[in-house]
């Protein structure tokens, strides 16, 4: 049985140009490929297109429950500020189509 994944909403510095979000994020996603290799396989798909909210950007992704403490943990690190995330609010792997979202490559 799939598990149920959880929308984890990441979000841009006031005022930050929507390409420089999306390099940290490339930054980010590329140091959890390399240092998380496993865990990293358990996020599954990420909004097709950047969301503009009041002066910033949003991007989102689904990920399984089990690798959320350690997105959390890194994203603090890296410093990749995120809504609260609600994991009571899930979606199955079926949510998580075309065109809103695009699946990640493992």
């Amino acid at each position: 049985m799939d598990e149920e994944l959880v929308c984890v909403t990441v979000q841009s510095k006031a005022d930050e140009a929507e390409a420089d979000f999306s390099a940290r994020l490339i930054d980010f996603w590329t140091h959890m490929l390399r240092a998380y290799k496993e865990p990293f396989e358990s996020v599954i798909a990420e909004s097709t297109e950047f969301e503009k909210v009041g002066n910033q950007f949003t991007r989102q992704y689904l990920a399984e429950e089990s690798v959320l403490d350690l997105l959390e943990q890194e994203m603090t690190t890296a410093g990749i500020d995120h809504e609260p995330i609600d994991r009571d609010d899930t979606y199955s792997r079926y949510e998580a189509v075309p065109p809103e979202w695009m699946q990640i490559e493992h």
